[in-house]
């Protein structure tokens, strides 16, 4: 009878490329998992945690499971990431990415350089970019948050916050811009604030600076930057409800749009500018790869939800019709985005591989001239207003346009 515990010869091998297991025979190992794709180099695994799937990526200095049991299931770890307790699965972890025990982070999260939750944080399909900072007790799905400009600078999410991304009638056409992507790759936007003990009823949008004051539920855009928000509870009611229908059908169609865009220009980022960063790390390329499939995943579930809100609104809405008949072609925008904006004017004042060979990411971004940066953001919001102008142009006969 066979009393070892499953992997466990894959457990020695690791230990043989210099992988710090403590307690071996605690571990459970995937038959699928391949351990040329785990660096032998500085990385620990504690006691209990369990590694799956074929996809799974554990580079060099990564820590699992210090205070707690990790599963990680196909997810892509950058260097020195540090998962400390609870299940993981289809994500990516870029450099010095953190989280506390308890957390459930599921499909389609992009957490960027040092970005970091407290313990029992859930996530899934969102997506953080470098040092954004979650509290503890929070439920972050469908979101793309951004802000800040260092470690110490840092848009933050308090404690006990909930982003409402689930209709009363099973819609999730909710997926909320917290910053944006051509100004928060820059790294040097104010931060954002989302206090404690509140949430946001997505979706919705809001701008760099903006304070929601603890306790606030947002159920509106934010438009203006530097804004301090307290958002009232509403007044006792009840009427009759009716189903699948939306106070605002257009808003909610051009926020998902305009998320959609957004999704578009980071793939950009990351092909054009993040890559040869990744070249330069060992098990970079398998990690960029890992991008590249999480932010198609996080694509593929918004298009999948606008054919879904569009399949209901016919029967409520005098707009509906128009809104189902023409959702396929407006979601074909962003399948294959051509003819975009290339950037080459920033491109060529950049110099990506000449940066990567000199530097890391976080210090290259930062140390970009005034001038570089504005071209960069220039750049990336054409991405944005092209693909948002090419969703006007499908809309047109809807009488959803703003």
């Amino acid at each position: 009878m066979d009393l070892q515990p499953r992997g466990h010869e894959k457990a020695v091998r690791l230990m043989a490329k210099g992988v710090d297991i403590p307690n071996p025979l605690s571990l459970d190992i995937g038959d699928d998992v391949d351990i040329d794709r785990i660096s032998g180099d500085r990385v620990v695994i504690h006691a209990g945690c369990r590694i799956r799937g074929a996809r799974t990526v554990i580079s060099a200095g990564c820590v699992l499971g210090a205070e707690g049991p990790v599963t990680l299931e196909d997810c892509w770890l950058g260097p020195r990431v540090e998962l400390k307790g609870g299940y993981f699965k289809r994500s990516v972890f870029l450099e010095k990415a953190n989280m506390g025990l308890g957390a459930q982070v599921r499909e389609a999260c992009l957490l960027e350089e040092e970005a970091n939750g407290a313990h029992c944080v859930g996530l899934k399909q969102t997506i953080l970019l470098p040092f954004v900072t979650l509290g503890s007790l929070i439920n972050l799905c469908d979101c793309l948050m951004a802000g800040g400009t260092s470690r110490k600078d840092h848009s933050e999410v308090g404690s006990s916050y909930i982003h409402f991304n689930y209709t009363p009638d099973g819609d999730k056409t909710t997926p909320s811009l917290f910053g944006d992507v051509p100004r928060g790759v820059m790294l040097d936007r104010p931060p954002i604030f989302l206090g404690g003990q509140g949430g946001a009823v997505g979706p919705v949008r809001v701008e760099y600076g903006t304070v929601i004051a603890a306790g606030s539920v947002l159920r509106h855009d934010v438009t203006d930057e530097n804004q301090l928000v307290f958002a009232s509870p509403p007044q006792s009611f009840a009427h009759e409800r009716k189903p699948h229908t939306y106070r605002n059908l257009a808003r909610v169609v051009r926020n998902n749009v305009v998320y959609l865009a957004n999704l578009v220009a980071l793939e950009q980022w990351y092909r054009a500018v993040r890559r040869p960063f990744f070249a330069q790390q060992e098990l970079g390329d398998l990690v960029y790869q890992g991008v590249l499939e999480t932010l198609a995943a996080a694509r593929e579930e918004r298009t999948k939800r606008l054919i879904a809100l569009a399949a209901k609104v016919p029967h409520t809405h005098e707009t509906g019709a128009g809104l189902h008949a023409c959702v396929g072609d407006l979601c074909a925008l962003y399948e294959i985005a051509e003819d975009l904006p290339d950037g080459r004017r920033f491109l060529d004042m950049m110099r990506p591989e000449e940066a990567a060979a000199r530097g890391n990411y976080l210090e290259t971004v930062q140390g970009m001239e005034p001038a570089t940066r504005n071209a960069g953001v220039e750049w990336l919001a054409q991405v944005v207003e092209t693909l948002c102008a090419r969703a006007d142009e499908v809309l047109a006969s809807t009488d959803l346009l703003d």
